[in-house]
């Protein structure tokens, strides 16, 4: 397919797919009229001696202040080179393309105001896969994320930086190399390309990514945790949560059913005289599938927000551009902290599922290693997971309900979204970690069960990780083993997909 910028409908695979280069996009004659018309708006208003914010005027708390036509390009120029004040490590590459991305896709509906000529300089450096660099931290969520999309559109005017590759190179520098000269800007087009949620918006692309995966390992670890435990399926029954039809539950429940399919090691216990499992166990449903649930509201309205225009101001015809507040971060700013607790508690869950399976019950040995005394086993990693979870638990402070007044009051409420993106992704990067060590656990259980074999999904998984992690008979460093793990789950090696 070949997706058309400001005509199409962004989501969450197509996005993905225009970022690795499996997806063609373009600006059809559609889009160039648009940005054209829009464009001649404000060509015409800022002609004129009416004052319109942004457009003829100064910004934030210099509104008032008209500039004449003869300052326009400086004052533009300014604008960028002002706001660019971030700090820290640079965010990925990766997610940097996806700020352009979906900023030309904003840019192209006909609502901002700028040139055919800048759209086209971006699209060039996706293109040419010269992508700006932009530091994590300075961002409060609005007037959107000021100074990431500052720095994003530096390399524009030869400032800043390119990722070239995997190096850092001067703008001017790589400019040259590809033939390109800066760019001066026009009336209004810094506003538009500053103002917005790309930032906390790509933020939320990258971590939904790697939550869809990991929602569904985390079943995945449930269900071999469960098989080692040689615990119940009934919890997982239709007739349980038809009754109480929440989404996600729903959903997990199904799940769960099929990965225990034919499975001889559940059948091998169907008569024994347990009545119920601990919550971490029984409760799979309703703690993934809360998070399930969770994942959900954030693809909605991180898909409503790629299709939305929120620079200011928005012109709507010849005579007017109204300034508003399309750029605040709130809508996902929220939604993330949301989220951020959702993946939070999968972790959690698993921690319980790797402290059950240490404690010697059901027949399996404690610590999971029959020669405990001179060996701990398995002991130690579980402590990782601990801290882990309890890192995480420390970085689900909602940066949302925080606000703290900018620009001499002008920005007196802002949405904090850029730290819950953030914060978002550093959650999921520790979750990873931690089903990876539950993963771990589940296949040594497993072993102690044979010869009986678990459903074909289960067995699969299990044969992944014995070629890479042998069963644990006498203590050995087992850091090889759970980096091993990580790097299975980072490059997304499980299969979680059951029919």
């Amino acid at each position: 397919m070949t997706f058309r910028y400001g005509v199409d409908r962004l989501n969450l695979d197509i996005v993905n797919g225009i970022a690795d280069g499996s997806i063609k996009a373009e600006l059809c004659q559609e889009a160039l009229d648009k940005i054209n018309k829009s464009r001649q708006r404000v060509d015409k208003m800022a002609a004129s001696d009416k004052a319109v914010y942004g457009i003829n005027t100064g910004f934030g708390p210099l509104c008032d202040t008209q500039v004449s036509p003869e300052e326009t390009k400086l004052l533009q120029k300014n604008l960028l080179i002002t706001h660019a004040v971030g700090v820290g490590n640079p965010i990925a590459k990766s997610i940097s393309k996806l700020m352009l991305i979906t900023k030309v896709h904003a840019l192209s509906q006909g609502f901002s105001g700028i040139r055919l000529a800048v759209v086209e300089r971006m699209l060039k450096f996706i293109e040419l896969d010269i992508i700006p660099v932009v530091p994590e931290q300075g961002s409060v969520g609005a007037s959107g994320d000021l100074a990431p999309l500052s720095h994003l559109f530096l390399p524009l005017l030869g400032e800043g930086e390119f990722w070239v590759g995997e190096e850092i190179q001067p703008a001017a520098k790589v400019l040259a190399d590809n033939n390109l000269e800066a760019m001066d800007l026009d009336s209004k087009e810094g506003l538009a390309l500053i103002n917005g949620t790309q930032f906390i918006l790509s933020h939320a692309i990258t971590g939904l990514t790697k939550m869809r995966y990991l929602l569904d390992l985390a079943d995945v670890a449930g269900a071999m945790s469960i098989e080692g435990m040689q615990g119940s399926e009934q919890p997982f029954r239709e007739e349980l949560h038809a009754i109480r039809a929440f989404e996600g539950n729903i959903a997990v429940a199904k799940r769960m059913r099929l990965l225990f399919k034919d499975s001889q090691n559940m059948a091998d216990h169907e008569e024994c005289d347990r009545v119920q499992d601990p919550y971490s166990l029984r409760c799979i449903p309703q703690v993934h599938g809360a998070s399930r649930n969770a994942y959900n509201h954030l693809k909605e309205l991180a898909e409503t927000e790629m299709n939305s225009v929120t620079d200011n101001p928005i012109v709507i015809s010849e005579e007017e551009a109204i300034s508003g507040g399309s750029f605040h971060g709130q809508p996902l700013a929220m939604v993330l902290d949301y989220a951020s607790i959702a993946a939070a508690e999968l972790g959690n869950i698993s921690d319980r599922r790797c402290y059950l399976l240490l404690e010697g019950l059901h027949g399996l040995p404690r610590l999971l290693t029959t020669s405990g005394g001179l060996n701990s086993g398995m002991m130690i990693p579980q402590y990782t997971t601990a801290a882990l979870v309890t890192e995480n638990k420390s970085l689900c402070f909602p940066p949302s309900a925080d606000s703290v007044p900018t620009s001499m009051g002008q920005e007196d409420h802002v949405s904090m979204g850029s730290i819950s993106g953030r914060k978002f992704n550093q959650i999921l990067g520790n979750l990873e970690k931690i089903f990876a060590i539950e993963l771990m656990y589940a296949a040594q259980a497993v072993d102690f069960r044979r010869p009986n074999s678990c459903s074909e999904i289960i067995e699969q998984n299990h044969a992944l990780i014995r070629t890479k992690v042998a069963k644990l008979e006498e203590d050995r460093l087992l850091k090889p083993d759970i980096d091993a793990m990580v790097e299975f789950v980072k490059s997304q090696a499980f299969t979680v997909t059951v029919n």
